[in-house]
C-alpha cells in the first residue's frame, strides 16, 4: 500500500522559496510512489491557535485536538498519514502565524504533562521542516534546533532543512531597500545555489517515502 505523505506550506506567497521547496519535496515523495496530501495553510478556512480549552486532555480525546476549525482536516491528515512535510518562511526570527498555530494545536494535543511519559501520541511519523530566510542561516539556527527537538519528540523523527539568503523580490531597485540588500548577489544565488537546494529537498522528500 502507498504511503500516505502529508505536505503543508506556511507560506503566503504563491511560487516563491517556501511554496517551491515544500512542492520539491512532495514532488520527491511521490515520485517514491507515496501519495501526498497538500494543504496551503494561508488558503485554509478560518482558524486559531490552542485556544486552551483543554479538550485533548480528557481521557477520550488523547492526542486530538476537538477543536472544529479550517485547521482539523490538517490535524486529521497527519494523524493518518505516514509522513509530514512542513515549509514555513521565517517571519522576524520565527515562523509565521499559521505555522505556530498549527504547531501549537499539533505540540499540545500530544503533550500529556506526565513526567514519564509527556506524549501520547500512538502514530509518530517522520517528518521535514523546512524554513526559508533572507537572513542567512547562522541567524535562526537556534530556531531550527528548537523545533527540530520539539517536534521529534511530540510528532516524530524530525529532520531539517535551511535555506537562507534567500531572493524575496524579483527587482529590488524599486525599493528603498539596496543599502541593505544586494539585488544583484541575491538574484545570483537563487540562480545558482538555489536550484541546488531544491534538488536537496527532492531528495528529502523521496527519501522520507520510502
Amino acid at each position: 500500500m502507498a504511503k500516505r505523505i502529508v505536505a503543508v506550506n506556511a507560506s503566503p506567497r504563491k511560487g516563491w522559496n517556501t511554496d517551491t521547496l515544500v512542492s520539491d519535496a512532495a514532488k520527491g515523495a511521490e515520485d517514491a510512489g507515496a501519495v501526498v496530501e497538500r494543504f496551503d495553510l494561508y488558503r485554509l478556512e478560518e482558524f486559531t491557535g490552542c485556544i486552551s480549552c483543554f479538550g485533548c486532555k480528557r481521557e477520550k480525546n488523547k492526542g486530538h485536538c476537538i477543536c472544529r476549525d479550517g485547521m482539523t482536516p490538517v490535524l486529521d491528515a497527519i494523524r493518518e498519514g505516514d509522513g509530514l512535510i512542513l515549509g514555513t518562511p521565517n517571519y522576524l526570527g520565527n515562523g509565521t502565524a499559521v505555522f505556530r498555530a498549527l504547531y501549537e494545536r499539533l505540540i499540545f494535543q500530544n503533550l500529556t504533562y506526565n513526567a514519564e511519559k509527556p506524549c501520547c501520541n500512538s502514530h509518530p511519523v517522520p517528518m521535514l521542516l523546512i524554513m526559508t530566510s533572507n537572513a542567512p542561516e547562522g541567524y535562526y539556527r537556534q530556531v531550527l534546533k528548537n523545533y527540530q527537538q520539539t517536534l521529534t519528540a511530540f510528532v516524530g523523527p524530525t529532520e531539517v532543512f535551511a535555506c537562507g539568503d534567500t531572493l524575496q523580490l524579483k527587482d529590488y531597485s524599486k525599493t528603498d531597500w539596496p543599502w541593505y540588500f544586494d539585488g544583484e548577489a541575491k538574484l545570483r544565488r537563487h540562480e545558482t545555489v538555489f536550484p541546488e537546494e531544491r534538488k536537496k529537498v527532492y531528495q528529502l522528500g523521496l527519501d522520507l517515502a520510502q
